[in-house]
């Protein structure tokens, strides 16, 4: 191609006469959260907070945000909070994500937003359920995604 040519192509492509290639989609995508999230709801559904644990991030100042209290201030807050709230008083229970997860990615932190169901069984023989809305940030450390911020909230009724 000679010089005029490549400038004429070059101009055209700036002005926008010529559509530009789409953007490669990046690694880790709707796929790869999908069975995330899968995990991350199974996990959580064992009332057990050591299952959950490797998905998240250990770092002291992390915000993580559930129904009750209002703030967790890193993981090992977290684990105990949810334990003390929730667990400890319950039977059984389960958590299961709708089907409307939403990823949006940037390089290495995407961050998912889905809604789910919670139901339980608690030791008081009273049935707990509930829709929820949850939304977390996830980083890619060492070739894992972690979530290092997190919010679980459900809709006044």
């Amino acid at each position: 191609m000679n010089k005029s040519v490549l400038s004429v192509a070059v101009s055209l492509l700036i002005l926008g006469a010529i559509p530009a290639l789409p953007a490669p989609k990046p690694a880790g995508g709707e796929a790869e959260f999908k069975e995330l999230i899968r995990e991350y709801y199974e996990a959580w559904s064992t009332a057990n907070p050591d299952k959950p644990a490797p998905m998240y991030a250990k770092d002291a100042d992390l915000v993580f945000y559930d129904v009750a209290p209002l703030k967790y201030t890193g993981w090992d807050e977290y684990k105990v909070g949810v334990q003390k709230n929730l667990f400890d008083a319950m039977a059984s229970g389960s958590l299961t994500p709708k089907d409307d997860l939403k990823v949006t990615r940037r390089g290495n932190i995407a961050w998912t937003s889905v809604t789910a169901h919670f139901s339980a069984k608690m030791k008081d023989g009273k049935a707990m359920e509930a829709d929820i809305r949850h939304t977390a940030i996830w980083e890619k450390r060492g070739g894992k995604w972690l979530i290092v911020h997190e919010h679980v909230s459900a809709p006044l009724q």
